[in-house]
Order: C-alpha cells, then structure tokens, then sequence
C-alpha cells in the first residue's frame, strides 16, 4: 500500500510539472505577441519564478535536442518523457495491485 501511494505521489507532481510547463509556454507567448510586457513586476516575478523552476528540467535536455529553425523543442520532449515515466508507474501499481 506504501508504494502505491508513492506512485501517486510521483503522478500528481508529474502533473504539476506538466501544468507548469503548460504555463509557462502560454505566458511566453503572450510576451511574445506583446500581450503582456515583463516589465509588469507581476508578470516578470512569474516569468522568472518559473525559468527558476523548469530551466533545469529543460537544460540536460537542450544538450541533446537542438533547437529547430529557432523553436525550443526541449519543453516538448520532457512532456513526453513525463507522460512515458506516467505510464510506467502505472503499470508498476497494476503490478503491486495483483
């Protein structure tokens, strides 16, 4: 019973990390388009709390993946290495469960 509630442990916070990630794509775009500015002390103080946060996910990634044609693909790949490491605590708890 321990490890299963381990396993859900991991998943919730693989689920923030991916939600952070999320936001953190969304609010680059909107800087982007010009929507907000990070001169705003709200918007800069996000922007920097999650780059603190996620730079280094991404960094060993964005050693081994180049950017294409300018676009940073590292955000892209560790959502899926997330989702991959998702499926298999799922099937580390089916296997626990029987």
């Amino acid at each position: 019973m321990a490890l299963l509630a381990i396993i859900d442990i991991l998943n919730y916070l693989i689920s923030v990390l991916i939600w952070l990630m999320i936001a953190q794509f969304v609010l680059s775009l909107l800087v982007m388009f010009n929507v907000i500015n990070t001169h705003n002390q709200f918007v800069g103080g996000l922007w920097r709390a999650l780059d603190s946060l996620l730079e280094p996910i991404y960094r060993p990634v964005r050693s081994v993946v180049p950017p294409v044609g300018g676009m940073d693909l590292s955000p892209m790949v560790v959502i899926i290495l997330l989702n991959v490491l998702r499926k298999i605590l799922a099937y580390s708890a089916m296997a626990a469960i029987s």
